[in-house]
């Protein structure tokens, strides 16, 4: 099965939160409530310095991804 890279996500367990989950390398989810990031991969000390740089263009495209679809259903 192929994933497209962001999916948005609601819980009614967490009624004012939004997820945005990332499904390629590194794959995270996002609570755009709060903007807290929890990642589903181990990294090691090298590939953290790397995600650090990484991360920021990461969660902005998440960011984007979500606006997009917002205004889809808006239209």
């Amino acid at each position: 099965m192929e994933l497209p890279k962001f999916l948005l996500g609601d819980n009614t367990d967490y009624p004012s939160s939004i997820f945005i989950v990332h499904t390629e390398y590194p794959r995270f989810i996002i609570n755009l409530e709060n903007d807290e990031v929890e990642w589903l991969e181990e990294f090691s000390k090298e590939d953290e310095q790397e995600l650090s740089t990484e991360a920021e263009s990461l969660i902005e495209a998440a960011t984007a991804f979500y606006d997009r679809e917002v205004a889809r259903y808006d239209s």
